[in-house]
């Protein structure tokens, strides 16, 4: 067959297709003589136990921009772009320690509830607006387009025809079934995603290595392209010219810069990532799911980063790629097209895991589809139709609206997802635009949480302010601003100022009366907890140090 696919890499990946769905449907029929209220379809009954909730983080987070995304970036500027997962690492326990334990108390379903109950209606309405414009138009088109472009890469098929097939897939459970279907069947997803990723990596190195096993492979690569493994990226090339990577990841201000901005935004606040932990039994069963993601987290650029890395020194040693003969030509990546290198590494599979590796990024892409669906319609539901439309709704009404929400958000993105061709390094591409948003939102969280001087009234001009400075900086030519991440940590920083002075021009540095207090008690972690994040960040730093 031209696509490589053989009868059992159908019959593998049909029979995950089978068990996704019957889980999902499964998990999502109505208990007898109990039919589904707001609690059990936007947070699974509260009901969800550790693993379950560590898992289906991943499964959220994973998608075809880490897989396909995140091993272009890997191909074209190398192990730097893993910052975004191991800082992710330590942000997760950030998030677990620190902000956890005061969205559980507060019993929440959405963030932007968050924000109706520390600061007003009407900015818990401008934020969830932001964001479900941001999920449509930004997150879940370009899923679909990046799983639209693996499919078509591997499988020949059209692109249009593959984000159409990708959505139905999605829709199939997770509208029905809620955020339990979602969450259950992201169990598996990972088991998937993390099988699939490393055959994925196993065929790539054993590659270069002219079948003499992963370890000598990955040595090979090492010596081939020393320059793809620091993680600190300087900005200036040997030769004495600008290295183009920098502008992505500006060296050492990873660290103490911008990117804190987009990963505390990301885990911290955002609704599809955090939903999960709301809905978990208690608030010790959610702190054991983050630790376990956090694991995880440090051994994901195995599965994305690595094979991309792979590709870059296959593709640029004439013997190896005469070895793969005809088949080596196919859709090959390339400075320009870096976001085919994973796809293309799929082909040279062998029978059996070529269907189990197609399996594990339909896995990536359906579960982060499915869980943005979800949250999309549980802002839209909770945070607008409850509020304005109809606040005396029923259950039976609530649960219908957020199905018919989620229906049309991805109608809208199958529609938006085409007109995303031709980007390059689009897991960049996300990260820079989400930029636009995720700084103005992560200083009224910040303030808002830990800072009891915080308006309401500061708070939204913050809000509203933050766009227009992030586009000013964008698009004023500051040289020492060129980098987006600086961009997205000045913004953060100047609408914290912007925030800090309005609020004590307004009330003259008295408490504001919806200030959050505060005790030590509060952001007490069992020793469990204490141990696993020791553990993880002395694992991030030793990554470090090995690949500065």
């Amino acid at each position: 067959m031209t696509n490589g696919f053989h009868f059992w890499d159908y019959a593998v990946f049909i029979a995950y297709a089978i068990l996704i769905l019957g889980v999902g449907l499964w998990m999502s029929r109505d208990k007898s003589g109990h039919e589904k209220n707001a609690e059990d379809y936007f947070l699974a009954s509260k009901s969800l136990p550790w693993w379950a909730i560590g898992t289906s983080l991943i499964a959220a987070n994973i998608s075809a921009e880490q897989f396909i995304g995140m091993s272009g970036s890997g191909f074209a500027l190398g192990l730097a772009i893993a910052s975004y997962e191991w800082m992710a690492a330590i942000t997760l326990i950030i998030v677990g320690k620190y902000f956890l334990p005061i969205f559980i108390e507060k019993g929440l379903y959405t963030i932007p509830e968050f924000v109706e109950k520390r600061f007003s209606t009407n900015l818990k309405t401008i934020l969830a607006v932001f964001w479900i414009a941001l999920y449509v138009f930004v997150n879940l088109a370009s899923v679909l387009y990046l799983g639209g472009l693996a499919i078509e890469t591997i499988m020949g098929i059209d692109m249009m025809y593959a984000i159409i097939c990708l959505a139905l897939f999605a829709a199939a459970y997770s509208l029905y079934g809620g955020l339990s279907a979602v969450a259950w069947t992201d169990v598996i997803q990972v088991v998937f995603l993390v099988l699939g990723g490393l055959a994925t990596t196993y065929l790539a190195l054993n590659t270069v290595s002219g079948g003499q096993g992963v370890l000598v492979g990955f040595n090979k690569v090492l010596d081939a392209a020393p320059e793809k493994f620091h993680m600190i990226l300087d900005e200036f090339n040997a030769d004495g010219g600008k290295n183009t990577n920098y502008l992505d990841l500006p060296g050492i201000w990873v660290l103490l810069g911008g990117l804190w901005v987009a990963n505390l935004y990301y885990w911290g606040f955002n609704q599809y990532i955090i939903q999960r932990t709301l809905a978990a039994k208690s608030l010790r069963e959610s702190q054991k799911g983050i630790l376990l993601a956090a694991f995880l987290k440090i051994i994901i650029p195995i599965i994305v980063v690595v094979p991309g890395i792979a590709a870059y020194v296959i593709v640029n040693d004439p013997s190896i790629m005469e070895s793969l003969g005809e088949a080596g030509q196919l859709s090959l990546p390339s400075a320009g097209q870096a976001d085919k290198a994973y796809p293309w590494l799929l082909q040279f599979l062998p029978v059996g895991l070529k269907g189990v590796a197609f399996a594990a990024l339909a896995a990536a892409i359906v579960s982060s589809l499915a869980s943005m669906l979800n949250s999309t319609s549980t802002i839209f539901t909770m945070d607008i139709f409850k509020q304005y439309i109809n606040p005396g709704a029923s259950d039976r009404v609530t649960v219908n609206v957020g199905r018919i929400s989620a229906t049309v958000a991805l109608i809208i993105a199958v529609i938006m997802a085409p007109l995303l061709g031709g980007i390059d390094q689009a897991f960049q591409f996300i990260q820079e635009w989400t930029g636009i948003v995720s700084p103005g939102i992560l200083a009224v969280f910040i303030l808002g949480l830990f800072w009891k001087k915080t308006t309401n009234n500061a708070a939204i001009w913050g809000a509203l302010l933050s766009i227009p400075i992030a586009l000013a900086l964008k698009f004023i030519s500051i040289p020492a601003l060129e980098p987006w991440m600086h961009q997205m940590g000045l913004t953060a920083v100047l609408t914290m100022l912007v925030i800090v002075v309005l609020s004590y021009k307004q009330n003259k540095g008295a408490d504001d009366e919806k200030g959050i207090p505060l005790s030590k008690e509060l952001f007490k972690t069992s020793p469990l907890f204490n141990i696993g994040a020791f553990v993880v960040c002395l694992i991030v730093s030793v990554l470090y140090c090995v690949f500065w």
